[in-house]
């Protein structure tokens, strides 16, 4: 094995347990998916332009979306936020969110294509001193986002303006497709990955020793803190904002919006700096509140390009839907 398949090996973080339990016909299953990922996905894609690939990716899921089981779920959450909205408008919000994931999918090959701070015009940052402003302070800062448009784009913006930050990732289940996506990411500059479930440990040490970390922060999370969203209380995970409480750093917001096929405009927000009372649950409640409602004032703007397929809301408060 060469030292740079070494280097990659070590830098690939992935919890060992389940892989290693997993049976001979789960192994069998993973094998027949990343070639099928191979051959009718990655290679084709990755031979065509990034913005044909992003368009084939729309179209593709804008007809198969609403055949899966999620798109009962996304009609669901668009009606929860928007009561007033007509079934014409929850429908087409709906498409709108295939549409966007679709595009994602095809834009995952040609990731290194979209430099940030390259001679195209792929992706036009703003704000970017923010991200300067994190690099000169020495003391890290904790990065928060929601899944708007295509969310692997802000991770580029962010480490190679370079911001030394550890990005968090949700793993997926076959571990070869796993890798194969860890390397396109590191590909276009995302320097340590640390998967969701493994790495709190490793994010406290980070931001101990200075440096930073970002975190998808829009998603249900059981355990969390109740706190309204869209003006209906949402489950959400705290550790941003105890992060940053515990170790004296900013919260800085990021968004994306896509303007185009495969092109994309970041934007890093004002920080938000944690409430420092002594009330240590009341400081954690008002943080987690002020990023929610940041999320919530991003989907507002771009409700078409956020996540709407998660259920991100309790179910004994589901409304009827479309």
């Amino acid at each position: 094995m060469s030292s740079k398949s070494s280097h990659e090996d070590r830098d690939y973080m992935r919890s060992r347990d389940v892989d290693q339990r997993a049976s001979f016909g789960k192994r069998i299953q993973w094998y027949l998916e990343v070639a099928a990922w191979d051959v009718l996905y990655w290679w084709p894609l990755s031979l065509m332009s990034a913005e044909r690939a992003s368009n084939i990716g729309a179209w593709v899921a804008r007809r198969i979306g609403p055949l899966l089981s999620q798109h009962k779920t996304a009609l669901q959450n668009i009606t929860r936020a928007y009561p007033d909205w007509s079934e014409k408008e929850v429908r087409e919000t709906a498409l709108l969110a295939w549409e966007s994931a679709g595009r994602t999918a095809g834009e995952l090959p040609h990731l290194p294509k979209l430099n940030p701070y390259g001679d195209n015009d792929a992706v036009t940052v703003i704000g970017a001193e923010g991200l300067d402003a994190i690099s000169n302070g020495g003391r890290g800062a904790v990065l928060v986002s929601g899944h708007f448009a295509n969310w692997e784009v802000m991770a580029a913006a962010i480490c190679n303006r370079p911001v030394d930050c550890l990005v968090t990732y949700r793993a997926i289940n076959n571990p070869h497709i796993d890798k194969r996506l860890n390397k396109a990411r590191r590909a276009y500059g995302i320097g340590v990955l640390t998967p969701k479930g493994i790495g709190t440990r490793t994010l406290m040490k980070a931001l101990k020793a200075g440096r930073s970390v970002a975190i998808l922060n829009d998603q249900k999370f059981r355990e969390g803190v109740a706190v309204p969203f869209f003006g209906q209380d949402a489950m959400t995970a705290p550790g941003p904002a105890r992060l940053a409480i515990k170790y004296g750093v900013p919260i800085v917001p990021m968004s994306t919006v896509r303007t185009g096929p495969a092109k994309f405009e970041v934007t890093v927000h004002a920080p938000i700096i944690p409430r420092d009372s002594g009330d240590l649950d009341a400081d954690v409640y008002d943080t987690v509140l002020r990023i929610t409602q940041f999320i919530e004032a991003r989907v507002r703007e771009t409700p078409g390009q956020w996540f709407w397929m998660h259920k991100r809301w309790p179910k004994n408060k589901i409304g009827n839907g479309h």
